[in-house]
């Protein structure tokens, strides 16, 4: 039986933790490389900015900075604050994986076309997920001469309370995404059934993945083996948690169909990109002869190649008849 308390144990668990913390930097230093082209186009209005994209830019960037923080207190040589440098390891990483959450819940008021029910609904969760969030230093760390920072203490109840708070408004906000997207993708073709596939598989992926990393960050929490067993999948929560969201994110902002597809849309909101009628080819006239035989009516739509990725219409689409515009103007 190991005696998880013991002082063998818990210098074996310090060195998993710190060449853990290491491995999770590197892999999201990684991700975070791969996608400044991202950032970048942002920066430079290439693609258009919109507010919705700070919850992106801060779940980013928070988790950076609690790991570089991490980092810092492993491998400093020289004597730090260990408590005052924990505190903002901390904050700032449970910031991430709330900032995830609310990434995903922004995707799911716009699919319900901001609903005001919804909108409150959510931002209810959200005060409240918050609230666990900035509940201060949870997790007391002191400088031992030629280690580092070391952990003494940690709160797991608030803790695990975050991170099971968060498993509970994944759900929720997986189970709003697809009660609205199920019905919808049934009578759609084309653009509008990718973009409503893309948006409800990549639900599905957050939330398989944030659940599982959080279900195992809570878990270690409320067993209490140690103070580092019990903090030891906080990191991996957050960085998955990140990772999944911000690709969301870039993936719906980068979306084009594939082939021709074409609706146009009565109203924007933001989740995805518009499609606009193409004004560039006008209908033929009423006047114009028609063939005998069989009439095959074709809606025909386009979309632009450079358009702004932060607004699509996934309701009440009304393509296009040529034929009943016509007919229309030839009654009158």
């Amino acid at each position: 039986m190991v005696d998880w308390k013991s002082q063998e144990e818990l210098a074996k668990d310090a060195i998993v933790f710190v060449k853990l913390n290491h491995t999770l930097f590197g892999l999201y230093i990684w991700e975070f490389v791969i996608s400044l082209d991202f950032d970048w186009a942002v920066l430079t209005r290439k693609k258009k900015f919109r507010w919705p994209l700070i919850f992106y830019f801060a779940n980013r960037y928070f988790l950076l900075f609690s790991m570089i923080g991490t980092s810092i207190a492993y491998d400093s040589s020289s004597k730090l604050d260990c408590r005052a440098l924990y505190t903002f390891d901390e904050l700032s990483g449970v910031a991430a994986v709330g900032l995830a959450s609310i990434n995903l819940s922004l995707r799911t008021i716009a699919i319900w076309s901001h609903n005001k029910w919804i909108i409150m609904l959510l931002v209810a969760i959200v005060i409240g997920h918050w609230s666990l969030i900035l509940r201060g230093a949870l997790v007391v760390g002191v400088w031992v001469p030629g280690v580092g920072c070391q952990i003494t203490h940690s709160n797991t109840t608030i803790l695990s309370a975050t991170f099971i708070y968060s498993m509970c408004f994944d759900f929720v906000v997986m189970c709003l995404s697809a009660y609205k997207l199920a019905p919808m993708r049934r009578g759609m073709k084309g653009a509008q059934s990718q973009l409503i596939g893309m948006l409800f598989t990549d639900g599905l992926i957050y939330f398989i993945t944030a659940f599982v990393a959080n279900l195992l960050a809570a878990t270690f929490m409320l067993v209490k083996l140690n103070t580092i067993m019990s903090v030891i999948f906080n990191v991996p929560a957050a960085t998955a948690s990140t990772i999944v969201a911000c690709r969301v994110v870039r993936r719906l902002a980068d979306f084009q169909p594939s082939g021709p597809e074409l609706f146009s849309p009565r109203r924007n909101i933001n989740v995805g990109i518009p499609f606009k009628r193409n004004s560039a080819a006008p209908p033929k006239p009423c006047n114009a002869p028609m063939n005998s035989g069989i009439h095959v009516e074709i809606d025909m739509f386009s979309h632009e190649e450079n358009a702004d990725p932060e607004s699509i219409d996934l309701e009440d689409r009304k393509p296009t008849n040529l034929m009943h515009d016509c007919t229309a103007r030839n009654s009158d």
